[in-house]
């Protein structure tokens, strides 16, 4: 509560790190599998009390107090495709280093409810990491993959799986991994990554 508080006063000092939720804008993708960066961040807002209303970057931007860690959530609103554009203007407007980057984003490798946490790496064949790759020039972000299920058969198409909804059960379970996410950025923001992945991967 005394967090939430705090969060409900004017931020003093400059943006620190930059959490990216991954998502598409627009009432037809919410709930689906691609959008999951988007509900942790929502999960992440209302946690802390933070309003990510503001119209900035091509996206809704907010910024508050995470563990004394002045922080932006950011959800892009330049569908997944192009994410880099509003992770870049962001990045570049605050003058931050590329690992001061935090993307929360969908992954078909993990079933729904698990997390996985990394320094950096590649794609791994996700077109808004891709994106983010190409308008920085850097993969050294780090990133919480939220696992969202395989796709029911090898010849599923793979875009019409990531734009769809989950069942009941799995929102359940996507719903205690934002929460989990939750608990790891407040690790992550203060340099505890290390903590971070033993606790939650």
């Amino acid at each position: 509560m005394f967090e939430k508080l705090k969060n409900r006063s004017n931020n003093v000092g400059p943006i620190q790190k930059i959490v990216v939720g991954l998502g598409n804008p627009g009432p037809k993708y919410d709930n689906t599998r691609h959008n999951v960066g988007f509900r942790a961040i929502d999960a992440i807002a209302k946690e802390f009390n933070i309003s990510v209303d503001k119209h900035k970057f091509d996206a809704f931007v907010g910024d508050g107090v995470i563990n004394d860690v002045r922080c932006l959530l950011v959800k892009p609103l330049t569908f997944m495709n192009e994410s880099g554009v509003a992770v870049e203007a962001a990045r570049a407007y605050y003058k931050l280093n590329i690992s001061d980057i935090i993307v929360l984003f969908d992954d078909i490798s993990f079933d729904p409810g698990r997390i996985r946490i990394k320094r950096h790496g590649s794609a791994g064949g996700h077109n808004g990491i891709k994106s983010i790759i190409y308008s920085t020039g850097e993969e050294t972000f780090s990133r919480i993959k939220i696992g969202v299920g395989a796709k029911p058969s090898p010849e599923y198409d793979l875009g019409r799986w990531v734009l769809s909804r989950f069942d009941d059960n799995d929102m359940i379970k996507i719903d205690e991994a934002t929460g989990h996410v939750v608990e790891a950025l407040k690790l992550i923001v203060c340099g505890k990554i290390e903590e971070a992945m033993n606790k939650y991967n």
